[in-house]
């Protein structure tokens, strides 16, 4: 019966609605619950002792990291709390092994928090893992618009400034790093307004469309035609032509090779999708 009750609890759809009406005087109540037996919960938390990873496991941290979230469902964002300290612990872990397997996961942990939630205890730790190693980072950049799309607007437009960040590798030859970028901002085109995708998006896109790595370029082509697209259906049609304007300029007129066949299969991409209507691509 117990066990029913519970899975009844996780599921229902009120604990996983967007809203978090938690007061700061519950958010410091001691990590108690009456969702699974207190020891079992404690069991737990005690993984994160140092002492605990030197005579039991060295991978403990990075176990009990994975298995977050799941906890975290299990006893519903109102006992967050029991979880909150133990996250912070885990994610300032001096093995980055166990930070990249919390920034695999933060996305998921944000659902199951809500926004509130999210907003002040999951984002400080989101910006925290933007500027680690590049291992960390790739989990962060793979859910990026998992994460973001949780946002409030204001919140979400606060990263456009960082998004040029991702440009820059601990190491150059990591192009796949660049290639989920250019994945990531497709998505991203979504979340924000013709303004800010010419503004921030549109000189990012134009990099990596001259990358040179061939997969990344293949990718950017495809989000430089979305951009194209998104751009024209915009109520201000200005965006549209200056962005087809300075493909003209950048790469059907560029003195390289590469710069005026870029120029020819961004083209491509672009009727092949539809992106723009006839007249409009003539």
């Amino acid at each position: 019966q117990s066990m029913d009750s519970t899975l009844h609890y996780i599921h229902n759809d009120s604990d996983l609605s967007t809203n978090s009406s938690f007061s700061p005087e519950e958010e410091r109540k001691s990590k108690v619950q009456d969702v699974v037996p207190q020891a079992l919960l404690d069991q737990y938390l005690s993984m994160t002792d140092p002492s605990r990873a030197q005579t039991v496991d060295t991978e403990i941290a990075k176990h009990c990291a994975y298995s977050l979230p799941g906890v975290a469902l299990t006893l519903g964002r109102q006992n967050w709390h029991c979880l909150k300290d133990t996250y912070e612990t885990l994610a300032s872990d001096m093995q980055w092994k166990v930070r990249r397997t919390l920034a695999f996961s933060i996305h998921e942990l944000a659902v199951i928090l809500g926004d509130q939630l999210t907003a002040g205890d999951l984002v400080p730790v989101f910006n925290g893992f933007l500027k680690d190693l590049d291992e960390v980072r790739i989990g962060v950049l793979k859910h990026l618009h998992d994460f973001l799309k949780l946002l409030h607007v204001d919140k979400r437009r606060e990263y456009l400034y960082q998004l040029q960040e991702f440009l820059v590798t601990d190491n150059s030859r990591n192009w796949r790093f660049r290639a989920e970028l250019a994945e990531q901002l497709i998505l991203l085109l979504d979340l924000y307004s013709a303004r800010d995708i010419y503004d921030y998006l549109r000189p990012i896109a134009f990099s990596l469309c001259a990358d040179k790595v061939s997969s990344v370029r293949w990718i950017s082509y495809k989000l430089v035609s979305e951009m194209v697209k998104k751009l024209y259906m915009a109520s201000t049609p200005t965006f549209v032509v200056d962005l087809m304007s300075e493909l003209v300029e950048k790469f059907c007129r560029c003195h390289k090779w590469s710069g005026r066949q870029t120029f020819v299969f961004i083209c491509q991409t672009i009727s092949e999708d539809d992106c723009l209507p006839m007249d409009q691509f003539a």
